[in-house]
């Protein structure tokens, strides 16, 4: 019964990093977007959070994924008189998303829920083993 909650455990812990990576794909998705009208603010990068809590029936404390923060550092501005976007004085804000930040975060996150993979791969191979012992 241990290796199951193991692996129950183990699933939630891929559900959160799974809603991190797609939190992440967003940001890497709009990482050129703009604002629709001249000064508008563009689109604001995410930051996913976690959260623990007490799941009853597993009987253990699991991580889940929390509401996505808002960075709240500023806009990247660029000239280009010429760009829809852009405002009086001819410069257009551009989101605050860093492709290097954004690049790391997601290969941890990939790391992260290769690591949950395992653990319920370890788990149902012993599983498997006891079934093929009991059975011998």
């Amino acid at each position: 019964m241990d290796l199951l909650r193991s692996i129950m455990i183990a699933a939630k812990g891929l559900k959160a990093q799974s809603g991190r990576m797609r939190v992440i794909s967003e940001n890497i998705a709009n990482a050129d977007s703009t604002g629709n009208t001249p000064g508008a603010n563009p689109y604001r990068r995410q930051v996913p959070t976690f959260e623990s809590e007490y799941d009853r029936a597993l009987g253990a404390q699991v991580v889940t994924l929390g509401h996505a923060q808002f960075d709240k550092s500023d806009f990247l501005s660029r000239y280009e008189p010429g760009h829809p976007a852009a405002d009086a004085k001819g410069y257009v804000k551009y989101p605050n998303v860093n492709m290097m930040i954004e690049t790391m975060d997601i290969r941890e996150a990939q790391r992260s829920y290769e690591a949950g993979l395992n653990v319920i791969k370890a788990a149902r191979g012993i599983i498997q083993s006891t079934i093929g012992i009991l059975r011998g």
